[in-house]
């Protein structure tokens, strides 16, 4: 027998890295907004853009960067995250900027949008080199918790605007929105918490109608929790993050206990508490009634919520073509944030709507794929609230636009006008991209057998 035994398992192998797929696809995810802005530049002014030499060097350039930055750092995460996340967010910098030609929309913020999506990019870069592995935040689980109460307090303290405190502004660098980065904290120490407390949660003292009731001791958390929900609610009026927030827990919650009365019980009191919030509270009836009464005359012109019903309608199957469309209906800034999504419909119809979502779901299941995959719990755990936040936070905003649900006032992640927004997502792709690494990566190699070791194995 040789001095050594060579052996090749399935752990040993691993998943391939796919980093050439990944560079396949982040090619077409920079040529498609390129063609968008050439196409827009076309139906407005009919000629070709003078900036999109340096739109595309600039978008291929930070997706280049990326790609290598994941490629040294992150060989093994999953190939598809950062084409889908380059994709969105180049389509969101094509449509700001087609919305920038409408002198009734106020000042160009596209520039803008890039500059915050170059500092994502950063951000996105500085997590993979510098976060070696995701069970370090585990560490920091109770200091989450703090950090993020503060981010969300924070607001309180600021002037509203158009009627809700969800802004601070910082002085040299404008409004930021802190609940955006919340969200990802939250999501930390969630996962933290119900790692070590998903045994005790998980124990029901009897049944009712087919559900497991909890103990009345383990419904402290998710009161406290919807407590402090409806208290973001009352002094913020901001809905979206509420929403976002109690929502966040209640899923991990199910994901880690695995009982349904948990999600019975969070419907629950987040409907009860919407309700009561609405019964006092002037800007969450406000909206409310816009989305019941959508057609109703307002100041003399029809709503926004109306105005972006007829942009759906107005965009068909196929869409009026880019560029082509009549977003400046919906006046403010609105078309460049809240409404977006009113924008995409009309000018790429129902079916790039449509795309746009499957991109998003994509990359969720790509997020939830990632959790499935995780070896450890905390990483289970965080890669399913993370990826649970985007996915509310997708719900939330697409739901509102097209009328399935109140307004809430959130940004659409990647595609609408919001420097906090691109950042926030940005580290949350990050992040789960991290997890996926450490899933996918392959298990080291068993040591190498002697003879000497192979001659002590007792025979029968």
């Amino acid at each position: 027998m040789s001095s050594t035994t060579n052996t090749t398992t399935i752990g040993t192998i691993g998943a391939p890295s796919r980093r050439n797929t990944e560079l396949a696809m982040l090619i077409f995810a920079v040529l498609i907004p390129v063609f968008a802005y050439i196409n827009v530049g076309l139906a407005k002014t009919g000629s070709v853009p003078a900036g999109v030499l340096g739109y595309s060097l600039g978008l291929g350039l930070l997706a280049g960067v990326a790609h290598l930055v994941v490629r040294k750092w992150a060989p093994y995460a999953d190939p598809l995250m950062l084409p889908i996340a380059t994709l969105l967010n180049g389509m969101g910098l094509i449509f700001i900027w087609r919305l920038d030609q409408e002198p009734t929309l106020g000042k160009a913020m596209a520039p803008n949008q890039l500059m915050w999506s170059t500092l994502g990019v950063a951000f996105f870069l500085a997590i993979l080199i510098f976060l070696k592995d995701h069970r370090v935040l585990q560490r920091y689980t109770y200091i989450s918790m703090v950090v993020a109460l503060v981010l969300l307090v924070a607001p309180m303290f600021f002037p509203g605007v158009n009627g809700a405190k969800i802004w601070i502004t910082i002085p040299g660098l404008g409004s930021l929105q802190p609940g955006e980065f919340a969200k990802i904290i939250i999501a930390v120490f969630f996962a933290g918490y119900l790692m070590v407390k998903r045994d005790a949660l998980a124990l029901a003292s009897r049944r009712f109608m087919g559900l497991y009731l909890p103990r009345g001791r383990d419904l402290g958390p998710i009161l406290v929790i919807w407590a402090l929900s409806l208290m973001i609610l009352v002094f913020e009026t901001d809905l979206g993050t509420s929403l976002l927030f109690f929502g966040l827990f209640v899923v991990m919650l199910y994901v880690a206990t695995e009982r349904t009365s948990w999600i019975v019980f969070g419907l629950l009191l987040s409907a009860g508490g919407a309700v009561a919030v609405a019964t006092f509270e002037s800007h969450v009836q406000t909206r409310v009634h816009n989305w019941l009464n959508p057609l109703e005359l307002l100041n003399g012109g029809v709503t926004e919520t109306a105005q972006a019903m007829y942009a759906f309608g107005s965009g068909g199957i196929l869409g009026s073509g880019l560029g082509q469309g009549y977003s400046r209906l919906i006046l403010g800034i609105a078309p460049k944030s809240d409404y977006i999504l009113a924008t995409v419909g009309e000018e790429i119809g129902l079916a790039g709507l449509m795309a746009t979502l499957m991109l998003y779901g994509l990359l969720i299941e790509r997020g939830i794929r990632t959790a499935l995959a995780a070896r450890d719990p905390f990483g289970k755990l965080l890669a399913i609230g993370l990826s649970g936040a985007f996915a509310l936070q997708v719900f939330v905003v697409a739901g509102g636009v097209t009328g399935l649900i109140p307004l809430t006032g959130m940004t659409m992640p990647f595609l609408a006008q919001g420097g906090s927004s691109v950042i926030a997502n940005w580290a949350l792709v990050a992040i789960l991209l991290r997890i996926s690494d450490t899933a996918r990566r392959p298990a080291p190699a068993p040591a190498p057998s002697t003879d000497a070791e192979m001659t002590q194995v007792v025979r029968p």
